[in-house]
């Protein structure tokens, strides 16, 4: 059996901690999310590294912010991809990389300090997740790239970063407005795919989202007014590009949305056959 890298490691303790505050079992969420009951398994076990919508599902059902196990899960599938290692060629068999010399191209001790000092405040951090001390998040940087202000603890709760119009063209998941959203409707297309319209009453906006497709599928939405079949231009679009986006909900940029507004969307597969749309008002 093959044993799991101290990261991968940390990462499915963390998770099987959320998993916990659940209280779902590998059926139910299997249930709730877009990933079975195997792939969980194989996930809080450590015998894989899940994609990184599977943990945003996870710290969504177990209601905590996702940010902070994102940063473990960063550092675990740079591991197991091998972009942890970028300062030369992976050895072989214990051997340095052919035409290498082991002393230019070894890893000098500053740097396997510095490593093993990210590790464990990544670590720590995830710790914060599920254990609530929110000061140690403040040594990782900012998703952003903009540099901490102070060493002041953030606020217990951060809301939405956009609301109605701003939100216009953005993205859910950045502007904090896929934290219990409604979903208006869901529809399952010909060729097996699964679509859903999502609304966010705190952003005042809406989208659309798919999962269970192919590689060239498309999926656009717009409100009533800024587009769709009326070509002003405000529909708005996602398409699945790779085998990672197949594998993963893929999301549409947001548009403003409020009460009694009618949101639509329509699936384009890449295997032909036409497209399929589906609507759903905005409720109180």
């Amino acid at each position: 059996m093959t044993t799991a890298s101290p990261e991968r490691a940390r990462l499915a303790a963390a998770l099987r901690e959320l998993k916990g505050r659940t209280g779902l079992s590998l059926a139910g969420l299997a249930a709730k999310t877009a990933f079975s009951k195997s792939s969980w398994d194989r996930y809080l076990n450590a015998r894989t590294v899940p994609p990184r919508d599977a943990v945003q599902e996870l710290c969504r059902l177990a209601g905590e912010p996702e940010g902070r196990c994102l940063a473990l899960w960063e550092i675990a599938e740079s591991e197991g991809s091998g972009r942890a290692t970028e300062q030369a060629p992976a050895p072989r068999d214990g051997m340095p990389p052919e035409g290498a010399s082991p002393d230019r191209d070894s890893v000098d001790d500053g740097s396997v300090r510095r490593s093993a000092t990210l590790v464990a405040v990544l670590a720590s951090v995830c710790a914060v997740a599920v254990g609530g001390v929110a000061a140690v998040a403040l040594l990782l940087p900012h998703r952003d790239g903009e540099p901490r202000a102070s060493l002041s603890p953030p606020p217990a709760t951060t809301g939405p970063r956009c609301r109605g119009e701003v939100c216009e063209g953005k993205s859910a998941m950045q502007m904090k407005c896929a934290a219990g959203p409604q979903t208006l409707a869901a529809h399952r297309t010909a060729s097996g795919a699964w679509m859903e319209l999502r609304y966010s009453r705190e952003c005042g906006a809406s989208w659309a989202r798919m999962w269970g497709t192919h590689i060239g599928d498309r999926l656009e939405m717009s409100a009533d007014g800024k587009g769709g079949d009326s070509g002003d231009g405000g529909v708005r679009s996602a398409e699945i590009e790779n085998g990672v986006d197949a594998d993963n909900y893929v999301y549409t940029p947001m548009t403003a949305a409020r009460p009694g507004t009618v949101v639509r969307a329509c699936f384009h597969p890449a295997a032909g056959g036409g497209k399929e749309c589906f609507d759903s008002r905005v409720g109180k």
